[in-house]
């Protein structure tokens, strides 16, 4: 088979994006570090940057002394130069943010949804909140709208969301996005991913090349990230850990399979384990409510510290999976159950992963919380634009907000 000859055009955007994304996460630099550290000549860092600040994509970020000669000018990305959008469509509500091209969040706004949402009222949620968000940045020019999801996402010409355990079936959340009149440009991926992504740039995962980014919440999903990538599997469906098997034949989970460690873990399985021990339900208004109830529980209730061991225990276990099968340097714990168990049982939770792990994969590997909070699958969402505007070397063209149904997204 022939190879594909590679043109003027594929190596001018080649040199685009590899200055700008190595300017977009370790900027700003001189043209001297930028030629030093990618490899390219000094005419090709001159050119190349000279027309990115044409573009106003970059810009000029102070002065550093050089050796003996004048100093170096510091280039950085412009955060200016455009925003994008985060979604976080998660199983009890939709969060959507706003950021400028530096990752700043300029605004956010929080939607509730009824327990396994529709596509078309989470569509609705998912439209008004960007017309908020917008609001008061009419004239801003926009990368696009990157939306995390909690099913596995089947990326074509049709971009179709899974998720059995809300009840979505193929849904094409793209096109019924689009019918409700939002125009920008769209990138949907699954929560757990988005989530992983945010960690790896920005946060607890930044600066390991292979790293597992675990979501825990009332669904559990992961993102394994091998190399510095993000490993999809064939149909984009890998990173499925909250329905790999924990206990066989053992609880039933929303999957519809007995045994998956969702149904151990995630906040309606952990919830479900106190109730049948206890005779009773947890206070609280709704499931994060009730999961934040039953760890204050833990300090007077035997029966809540006891089914909050069990939980670290199976989490442990199930850690200790991903560091026989994917030797990772290090395992972050996201998600708003996971950061709630990980503050108060993460010794517990890596005692249990010793337990269970081959040794010597285990004593490389480190434990972590995420550092990136409750946005963290909203802001890996808004990510996705950012990557694509990297990838592509920032030659398309930015848009502006127009609504949903009123001219504003």
């Amino acid at each position: 088979m022939a190879s594909k000859r590679t043109t003027v055009r594929d190596l001018r955007r080649h040199n685009r994006s590899l200055l700008l994304s190595k300017l977009y996460f370790d900027g700003p630099l001189s043209r001297h570090e930028l030629s030093q550290l990618t490899g390219l000549s000094a005419a090709t860092v001159s050119n190349v940057t000279a027309e990115l600040g044409e573009e106003r994509l970059i810009t000029e970020a102070g002065q550093v002394e050089s050796d003996g000669g004048r100093p170096r000018v510091l280039l950085r990305v412009d955060p200016a130069y455009g925003h994008v959008a985060g979604v976080d469509i998660g199983e009890t509500g939709v969060k959507v943010e706003l950021f400028d091209l530096a990752m700043n969040r300029l605004a956010t706004v929080d939607h509730p949804l009824p327990k396994a949402p529709d596509p078309a009222t989470a569509v609705e949620q998912v439209t008004s909140g960007l017309r908020e968000v917008f609001a008061g940045f009419e004239n801003a020019s926009v990368l696009g709208v990157g939306i995390g999801v909690p099913g596995t996402v089947e990326q074509g010409e049709q971009v179709l969301v899974h998720a059995p355990t809300v009840g979505w079936d193929a849904v094409p959340l793209v096109s019924l996005l689009q019918e409700a009149g939002v125009s920008l440009p769209l990138f949907v991926d699954n929560g757990a991913k988005t989530q992983g992504q945010a960690e790896m740039w920005f946060g607890a995962g930044r600066g390991a090349r292979h790293a597992v980014i675990a979501l825990i919440g009332s669904g559990v999903g992961a993102a394994v990230v091998t190399d510095g990538t993000t490993y999809r599997g064939s149909t984009s469906s890998a990173g499925e850990w909250g329905h790999t098997t924990i206990a066989y034949g053992g609880q039933q989970c929303r999957c519809g399979a007995l045994g998956c460690l969702e149904a151990y873990i995630g906040a309606g399985g952990v919830l479900a384990r106190y109730r049948k021990v206890r005779g009773k339900e947890v206070p609280g208004e709704d499931e994060q409510a009730q999961f934040a109830a039953l760890l204050e529980a833990s300090s007077k209730s035997k029966t809540a510290a006891r089914v909050l061991d069990e939980t670290a225990g199976y989490l442990g276990a199930g850690i200790a999976n991903l560091i026989n099968l994917f030797n990772p340097e290090r395992i972050v714990i996201g998600g708003w159950a996971g950061l709630a168990l990980g503050e108060q049982l993460l010794p517990r939770i890596r005692s249990a992963a010793g337990e269970h792990a081959l040794r010597h994969p285990f004593s490389q590997t480190s434990i972590q919380l995420g550092s990136l909070g409750l946005d963290a699958v909203a802001t890996g969402a808004a990510t996705l634009p950012v990557a694509d505007l990297l990838e592509q070397g920032a030659t398309s063209k930015l848009a502006k907000p127009g609504a949903p149904n009123s001219d504003a997204a």
